[in-house]
C-alpha cells in the first residue's frame, strides 16, 4: 500500500515575515539596478557630448553656428560645410597622406617593434639588459626634446615634404617594444623549444610560434600606433611645408583666416570625416581582438 502526501501536506510554509524580506531585496535589487542605467546612461552622454557638437555644428549654416544662444541640434542641416571642406583644402590628397603616413608607421613599427621585442626576450646576448634600460629610459625623453635634432636629419637627407620623412623616424617606438617584450616573455619558452626540436629557424620560431600567439598584442599596439599618428597634429606641421604633403589634422589648421577666424562648421566637417576611418576600424577590429584575447585566455 503506498501513502501519497496531500498538496497541503508537502507544500513548503514560508513565514510572513520571510515573504516580506524577499519582496523588499528584490524592490532593492530593482531600485540599484535602474539607477546604475540612470548613472550609465549620463555618463554616456556627457561622454557623447564633444561627439554629438561636432557632428551637429558639421550640417549648420554659417548663420547658426554663431548665433547666440547656441543651440545643439540645427534647425536647418546644410552640407555646405562638407562641399566646402574639399573645395578650400586639397582634401582628398590630406585622407590619402593620412592613410599612408599613419599605416605605413604602423606596419614598420609593428614589423621591428616585434623583432626588437623577440630578441630582448628570447635571446640571451651580451648587453641585453642594457639595451633595455635604454629603451625604457628614453620613454621618459619627451617628443619635443628630440624633435629639432630629428628634423635637421631628416632635413640633411632631403627628405622634407616626403612620406620618408614622416614615416622613417617613427618606424620603431620604445613603447611598442617594451610592451611586446613583455608579452614574449609570458609565451611559456616549451614552444621554442619544441619548434627547435623539428628543426624550426630562429626566424621561423619567431614568425609562426611567437607571432602567432601575440596576435592580442600586436592588434593592441597596432591601434595605438595608428590612431596617435592619425591624430598627430605637431609632427607632420613640423616636417611638411607642402600643403599637398599634409595630414588631416595639420590641412585643417589652413582653415584659419585673417585674424584668427576659424570657420566652425567647416572645420567640424572636416573632424568629422576624420573620426569616420577611426570609427571603421574599430568596428572592424573589435570583433577579431576580444576573439584574440579570449583565445590567449583559454590558452
Amino acid at each position: 500500500m503506498t501513502i501519497t502526501a496531500s498538496p497541503r501536506e508537502s507544500a513548503p510554509v514560508v513565514a510572513p515575515d520571510e515573504g516580506r524580506d524577499n519582496r523588499a531585496h528584490r524592490t532593492r535589487r530593482r531600485i540599484t539596478s535602474a539607477l546604475l542605467l540612470i548613472v550609465a546612461v549620463a555618463s554616456s552622454l556627457v561622454l557623447l557630448l564633444p561627439l554629438l557638437i561636432i557632428l551637429f555644428t558639421a550640417f549648420k549654416p554659417v548663420a547658426e553656428v554663431n548665433a547666440f544662444p547656441p543651440t545643439l541640434v540645427p534647425q536647418d542641416w546644410t552640407l555646405d560645410n562638407f562641399a566646402r571642406i574639399f573645395t578650400e583644402l586639397p582634401f582628398a590628397r590630406l585622407i590619402f597622406n593620412s592613410f599612408v603616413f599613419a599605416g605605413g608607421v604602423t606596419l614598420f613599427a609593428l614589423v621591428f617593434d616585434s623583432l626588437a621585442a623577440y630578441a630582448l626576450a628570447r635571446l640571451n646576448f651580451r648587453g641585453s639588459r642594457l639595451l633595455l634600460i635604454a629603451i625604457i629610459a628614453s620613454l621618459m625623453i619627451p617628443f619635443q626634446a628630440t624633435l629639432i635634432p630629428v628634423y635637421q636629419l631628416v632635413a640633411d637627407l632631403g627628405w622634407v615634404n616626403s612620406f620618408a620623412g614622416l614615416i622613417a623616424p617613427r618606424a620603431a617606438d620604445a613603447f611598442g617594444i617594451f610592451f611586446l617584450r613583455q608579452f614574449f616573455l609570458s609565451l611559456p619558452r616549451d614552444l621554442d623549444n619544441a619548434a627547435r626540436i623539428d628543426g624550426a629557424s630562429e626566424f621561423r620560431i619567431f614568425r609562426s610560434v611567437v607571432l602567432t600567439n601575440a596576435v592580442p598584442a600586436l592588434l593592441t599596439i597596432g591601434i595605438f600606433t595608428f590612431v596617435n599618428n592619425w591624430n598627430d597634429l605637431l609632427w607632420p606641421l613640423v616636417f611638411t611645408t607642402d600643403a599637398e604633403m599634409g595630414t588631416i589634422t595639420s590641412g585643417l589648421t589652413l582653415l584659419t583666416g585673417p585674424g584668427g577666424i576659424i570657420p566652425q562648421g567647416v572645420m567640424m566637417a572636416g573632424s568629422l570625416i576624420a573620426v569616420l576611418p577611426l570609427a571603421l576600424m574599430f568596428l572592424l577590429i573589435q570583433r577579431r581582438f576580444i576573439e584574440s584575447v579570449a583565445a590567449t585566455g583559454m590558452k
